[in-house]
């Protein structure tokens, strides 16, 4: 996985729902801090089941949130 895309991918797609960190880290029911290090690539290691909520919230598979 490249990070920087991949925390790239999160963040374009929320910002293309108009939405905050806050508002997507409450969809998805994770900790806005551990969201923006996603988006900064700053955590590379994010589980399954994290990814599936990020998707699932975003209305995307994982396969095309982790596309480069």
């Amino acid at each position: 996985m490249v990070l920087s895309t991949f925390g790239a991918n999160i963040k374009r797609a929320r910002q293309a729902k108009g939405w905050t960190q806050a508002e997507l880290a409450k969809r998805a029911q994770v900790q806005q801090g551990y969201l923006s290090e996603l988006e900064l690539g700053q955590k590379t290691n994010p589980s399954m089941a994290l990814l599936e909520r990020l998707a699932g919230a975003l209305g995307m598979s994982v396969s095309r949130l982790m596309r480069k």
